[in-house]
């Protein structure tokens, strides 16, 4: 049979599909269905997801340009600059949506009494109050830059705001830039009764900014920020020390080039900014003039500081169960047993904690061994590891200093836990270490027993409420003895092992996607039942994705559940008419990677820390691990099916590209609600198992002594 493969119309563009799908982010903040505060964090994760978007993926194709590199990418074949052109107009539109989203939530924000204002547009008696909170408050950490002959232009901080000011006197015109400094308020609020009234810094800044430049006329004023290319690369080669040479790059990053102008042009729509397009080397696509404030991420800590005023406009509070495979159990005790499966948010990440703290405290521990890639500011986990060290254990801990834009932070944890007495690991050469592995060494009635836990995402007790991702704790022996093999291979010099049952990259989980791709073509041309599922944040790798195409034409029923970005394109006649693409986009950023190759029955499930990308499969260090226990593959394809019907958060691929709401039969399902649905109604089943045991209890030794 002939493949229809390597057609250009067959792919869709990384950056391209990474834009659609912010697009989509910021469709919850439309969705009726989000309460009103909850609709303005959209907007803010749409802000703060393009940040890093310029930053890193529009800052490196601007380096290609610069370099008079050409060559296109390998699936539509755009040139770095035919994407740049590509990028900047698919985001203008998105830009223009998000801004037109913000005046509207702000107007339906009115309904309940909050008021954004300028500060001349406040009540009279709140104005000399704003005068006060610039005067005492803002005035002392201004610094006023003058530009000319003398004075250059500044070295403008990333993502930080300024105030452009003309100005001019019986000499002449002059120009200047206020910065804000980090270390004020974005905004003030002012309280009249039922009303508040929400002013930013840079409006009361604007409306005093003649303070700063007495003798002067201010002619005109206008906010404006910069976005810098933070896609440098770590001198890994000849470092000496990759801690210190993390140290240099991080002062480096700070002093990228432009690669992005935003303009707030909401009190004068002339303002073009070409003076400071010269000065910072940007071209007019490099501009973006918003009608509004710039940097939406400041709506995260707007939300935080009302939702206590307004619990109604806020998603109601879930706390996370306990584990459905765990219950109440000890987690040691139940994985001697049988493997221990785990869903977060949905039940509780405290076990994973609890897995970490019991083994520092317990002398039958010997050793901890664990790969970090993002932790939270305030980890109990590196508070556990820290203390099982201080307690003689021999703790080994791999610190990715290479986790993008958590680099500073990871330093932080790393010399920590070195001071501990922990022996630290700081990731592989050229490699990112993204796996998610911890190895307990516990004397179990004088056996050593390895507990092994694996995970699709972080050891983040932060993260692990918002995002949705899976682990599993096991004693399988041959898991056990490729976690030791792993670490060993991580910590010393050796070859790269020979696993069991683990599937490391690089390079091993794609040859095992590619294997089990063909096999599911053999089955089904044998059976006529062939059936892959697949869910990730991401699939851009062109090898698997031809696969997909050649099972697809072979008639074999694929379904994608992809987060983000997707390169290949759907429902296409012919070539991947049998592939269908669900994207969801809720209340939980969905992180789980799952892997599920029907086989005419033998159902092989996979979870991992990979995605289908060929920098997760080729350029890091990632686990996939296969799922044995018949309970836990059942409780898979239950929670997978669930996606593949959600009507409320779903969206489907279309053959463009492009994505639509799905509408089936279905009553109205969203599949993180019913998800949390089911993690209480177990909880609550749990506890009455519990009480009617203890109940039982106390009646039988009440009826033996009588």
């Amino acid at each position: 049979m002939e493949y229809k493969l390597d057609n250009k119309e067959y792919y869709d563009n990384r950056e391209l599909s990474w834009l659609r799908f912010n697009y989509r982010v910021l469709e919850e903040a439309i969705d009726e269905h989000n309460p009103l505060l909850e609709r303005f964090k959209f907007l803010a994760i749409t802000s703060s997801n393009l940040d890093e978007f310029f930053m890193v993926r529009v800052g490196g194709l601007k380096d290609q340009v610069k370099m008079n590199y050409h060559e296109p990418e390998n699936k539509t074949k755009m040139t770095p600059g035919e994407q740049l052109e590509n990028i900047s107009e698919l985001n203008r539109e998105n830009c223009d949506a998000q801004y037109k989203i913000y005046h509207d939530l702000k107007d339906e924000l009115e309904n309940y009494g909050i008021y954004f204002r300028r500060p001349e547009d406040l009540p009279e008696k709140f104005m000399d109050e704003t005068e006060r909170i610039f005067d005492t408050e803002i005035f002392p950490s201004l610094t006023p830059l003058g530009i000319d002959a003398y004075r250059p232009f500044p070295k403008l901080m990333n993502k930080k705001i300024n105030i452009f000011v003309d100005l001019s006197n019986e000499l002449g015109e002059q120009t200047a830039i206020v910065q804000l400094p980090t270390i004020i308020k974005r905004f003030y609020t002012f309280h009249d009764g039922p009303k508040t009234y929400v002013v930013l810094s840079e409006d009361i800044i604007v409306k005093n900014v003649e303070k700063l430049f007495k003798g002067y006329n201010i002619d005109r004023t206008f906010a404006f920020r910069i976005t810098r290319n933070a896609d440098l690369t770590i001198h890994e080669e000849g470092a000496q020390d990759l801690l210190i040479e993390i140290e240099r790059f991080l002062k480096e990053r700070t002093k990228g080039a432009a690669v992005r102008l935003e303009i707030d042009i909401s009190t004068n729509p002339t303002i073009n900014g070409s003076f400071l397009r010269e000065e910072l080397s940007l071209g007019e696509e490099d501009v973006y003039k918003f009608d509004g404030p710039l940097d939406l991420t400041f709506l995260f800590e707007f939300v935080s500081n009302l939702k206590q005023k307004y619990p109604k406009l806020i998603y109601q509070p879930f706390e996370p169960q306990a584990p459905k495979f765990l219950g109440t159990d000890n987690v040691y005790e139940r994985s001697l047993k049988e493997d221990v499966f785990f869903h977060h948010p949905f039940e509780s990440f405290k076990p994973i904690v609890d897995f970490v703290k019991e083994a520092a405290e317990d002398p039958d521990v010997l050793a901890i061994k664990q790969t970090l890639y993002r932790v939270s500011s305030d980890s109990p986990i590196i508070g556990a590891l820290k203390e099982a060290a201080e307690n003689g254990k021999q703790v080994s801990v791999l610190v990715e200093l290479k986790a993008r834009f958590d680099e500073e932070n990871n330093v932080h944890w790393a010399k920590e836990l070195e001071d501990a007495g922990c022996h630290v690991i700081y990731g592989m050469n050229y490699l990112k270490t993204h796996s998610k592995i911890t190895l307990v060494i516990k004397r179990v009635k004088n056996k050593l027993v390895r507990f092994v836990h694996l995970g699709t995402g972080n050891y983040n007790d932060s993260t692990a409420k918002q995002y949705t991702d899976m682990g599993i704790i096991t004693t399988e022996p041959e898991i056990g003895d490729d976690a030791i093999n792993f670490f060993n291979y991580l910590s010393g010099y050796s070859l790269k092992p020979v696993y069991n049952s683990l599937h490391v990259a690089p390079f091993e989980i794609r040859d095992l996607f590619d294997d089990h791709i063909d096999k599911e073509i053999e089955y089904h041309k044998e059976h006529g039942n062939g059936y892959i599922f697949a869910k990730m944040n991401s699939l851009t790798d062109k090898k698997i994705i031809d696969k997909l195409l050649i099972a697809s034409q072979e008639g074999i029923k694929i379904d994608l559940v992809i987060r983000g970005i997707c390169c290949v394109k759907a429902g296409i006649p012919g070539v991947s008419e049998n592939i269908r693409v669900i994207s969801v986009v809720g209340r939980f950023l969905e992180h789980t990677r799952i892997y599920y190759f029907h086989h005419n029955g033998q159902d092989k499930m996979f979870l991992s820390s990979a995605d289908m990308m060929t920098r997760n499969m080729i350029k890091r260090v990632e686990i996939l691990f296969p799922v044995n226990d018949p309970k836990i593959i059942e409780e898979l394809k239950s929670i997978n099916e669930l996606y593949l019907i959600d009507n409320k958060k779903a969206r489907y691929q279309k053959p463009d590209g492009t994505y639509a709401y799905v509408d089936n039969d279905h009553k109205p399902i969203s599949a993180q609600e019913e998800l949390m649905r089911r993690a209480l109604k177990v909880n609550r089943e749990q506890i009455e198992e519990k009480e009617n045991y203890l109940l039982t209890k106390i009646r039988n030794r009440f009826k033996k002594s009588n």
